[in-house]
């Protein structure tokens, strides 16, 4: 007959459901709101793996999505990385492309105003004159048309039949007289010819007196110039700092593109020198 089974060690004792786990996963966060159905508590914990988990109790519902997420939360747990992955307004490092795509519109928007700039400069120095005609000179004449101020080249043809006088043929004769009223008023030192169908105008001598003036107005345009390049280098800076307070640049990178910017600056600059010597030399020409 089989002697009866016996362990040959002491079983160990078992312990109660009712009996508290002496080695409870360590809690990381508790949180605590309101959401479907009444109030929840949520705690992320380790679990005896070192898995981190969160769980959700409901006093009122099986499951309660969270009003800032997509999650649903029950009594079983959850991942936290996937929790964190579906909530809303997760900060997303800038790729480099992404980068370097701001970098490339900070620079293409700066070199584009500094063109502008440039030509506005070519625009405002043809409209001085000089002892030469030269139909750019009216460029800035406004002229009352209909009630409405529009350019003189606008509404008129304007040429040079010689070195030394201008023909402005209107597109309407009716608007004849508007444009020489425009002319006497521009303070151009220019004396209108009407015949009724074409404008002439004699362009007189300048006398040294009132070249030294022009030079001067030449001077003072050359420099609103070089201000407003100032002021494009300085706007472009600007966009470099933000986004080094973002992180998207480092405090060299900002370095580096502040020197480049500061080449073109340079490079755009010497390009207003040499239109205002150039003018200069016209008006000083005898």
């Amino acid at each position: 007959m089989a002697a009866p089974f016996s362990s040959p060690t002491t079983p160990p004792p078992l312990r109660s459901i009712f009996q508290p786990n002496p080695n409870p996963p360590k809690a990381l966060l508790s949180l605590t709101g309101s959401f479907h159905g009444g109030p929840h508590r949520a705690k992320v914990c380790y679990s005896s793996i070192g898995a981190t988990s969160v769980s959700l109790w409901s006093s009122s519902a099986n499951y309660s999505n969270l009003r800032n997420g997509s999650t649903k939360l029950s009594g079983k747990p959850v991942a936290l990385k996937r929790l964190l992955q579906n909530r809303r307004g997760v900060v997303r490092n800038a790729t480099m492309e992404e980068i370097e795509a701001e970098k490339s519109l900070i620079e293409d928007d700066a070199k584009g105003r500094m063109e502008k700039t440039i030509d506005t400069m070519r625009a405002n120095f043809n409209s001085v004159r000089t002892g030469r005609a030269n139909p750019s000179m009216l460029d800035k004449i406004e002229v009352e048309y209909y009630g409405t101020p529009v350019s003189l080249k606008s509404i008129a043809q304007i040429s040079t039949p010689d070195a030394s006088s201008l023909l402005v043929q209107p597109y309407d004769k009716s608007s004849l007289k508007a444009i020489e009223k425009a002319i006497v008023s521009s303070n151009l030192g220019l004396t209108p010819n009407n015949d009724g169908e074409v404008i002439r105008m004699s362009i007189p001598q300048l006398t040294s007196e009132r070249r030294k003036e022009l030079s001067k107005m030449v001077a003072k345009l050359a420099e609103e110039g070089k201000v407003a390049l100032r002021n494009i280098r300085r706007d472009a800076l600007k966009a470099y700092e933000k986004l080094e307070k973002e992180k998207k640049l480092s405090e060299d990178n900002v370095k580096d593109l502040s020197s480049d910017l500061q080449k073109l600056t340079d490079e755009y600059m010497k390009k207003i020198d040499n239109i205002f010597k150039q003018k200069e030399k016209e008006l000083l020409k005898v």
